[in-house]
């Protein structure tokens, strides 16, 4: 259940980058479940983009604010995932200072780790697309 409304990426597809399930100040847990279309080859193998994806919108939630976007991430890949898995991503903001956010995220599959990863997150003044062309 939410604590707090989704303030961003209200857009986003959710089928591609996961189902916000819990969201509270400064965290969230985001489900998504693998399907044929993200298999990056005959073995069933999801591209680590969908996976990356899900751990990305975990931190934009956790931030959850309009303006919030990715400036750098640091992550590491543990095990594979594969179509027809159901990955669970828990993102806990682990420190803020000024317009920067440090968030962690975990994603784990049947109570396994596959995905860590710290994501740089900056929440600028205005939206980053503002007066762009």
């Amino acid at each position: 259940m939410y604590e707090h409304e989704i303030k961003t990426h209200a857009l986003i597809e959710r089928a591609l980058c996961g189902i916000p399930i819990e969201l509270a100040e400064g965290e969230s847990v985001v489900e998504l479940a693998l399907t044929d279309v993200m298999r990056a080859d005959a073995s069933g193998l999801a591209h680590g983009g969908f996976v990356f994806g899900l751990a990305d919108y975990a931190a934009m939630l956790a931030v959850n604010h309009p303006n919030v976007v990715l400036a750098a991430a640091s992550v590491s890949f543990m095990k594979p995932a594969v179509s027809g898995d159901v990955l669970t991503a828990r993102a806990k903001t682990t420190s803020a200072a000024g317009k920067k956010r440090t968030v962690a995220v975990e994603i784990m599959k049947a109570g396994v780790p596959v995905f860590r990863g710290e994501f740089t997150c900056v929440v600028p003044d205005r939206h980053v697309m503002e007066g762009a062309q």
